[in-house]
């Protein structure tokens, strides 16, 4: 075998197992506690009764015999059709998924000599930037010996700040890292 099939296999086999760790649901033969808390179809409880007898009564049913949980003291199982349960977990996973909103970082640079129309501009995107749901990291570049001007970089993220209240806060203040000042802004 050469190592570009041992790779492939490899691989392979770390799908097979994340898949395998996936919650996994035990049904029918595949429960093995003696005994079981018992709920029919409609949610009736049925009470604590032996393994043997809540698979009889899923077959009756025509339905199968899902373990819901498993780590209760006996293990609580449920009749009903495994192929509709399965359906609907994955239609609430999807529709958790919808809801999450997945909130940006978008960076604005500035220099402390940057301008005050080109500011106007910049001020522009962090509105269109923060109306979007997303957080804005306003960077201060400092260049050579502009490093010594460090209060007029304070003072224009400031000033930045300052414009930009009416529809974002701040949530990081302004702070120093090397040559960079930095400063986070979020949506209000």
């Amino acid at each position: 075998m050469n190592e570009e099939t041992c790779v492939i296999i490899s691989r392979r086999c770390q799908i097979a197992k994340a898949k395998s760790q996936e919650k996994r649901v035990n049904i029918n033969s595949e429960i093995k506690a003696p005994e079981v808390r018992a709920i029919d179809p409609e949610g009736n409880q049925l009470g604590v009764i032996p393994l043997n007898s809540a698979l009889s009564k899923a077959e009756d049913y025509g339905l199968d015999l899902v373990e819901i949980s498993p780590n209760a003291n006996p293990p609580v199982c449920k009749i009903m059709d495994y192929g509709r349960f399965r359906y609907q977990q994955d239609k609430k996973q999807q529709e958790a998924k919808k809801k999450q909103s997945a909130i940006q970082i978008k960076e604005i640079k500035v220099r402390p000599k940057t301008d005050a129309h080109d500011l106007e501009i910049k001020l522009g995107h962090i509105r269109k930037f923060v109306s979007k749901n997303n957080k804005v990291k306003v960077t201060l570049m400092f260049r050579g010996r502009e490093i010594t001007m460090t209060d007029r970089g304070r003072e224009m993220l400031d000033r930045i700040a300052e414009h930009a209240s009416e529809f974002a806060s701040v949530e990081q203040p302004p702070k120093m890292e090397g040559r960079t000042m930095t400063m986070v802004l979020g949506p209000k």
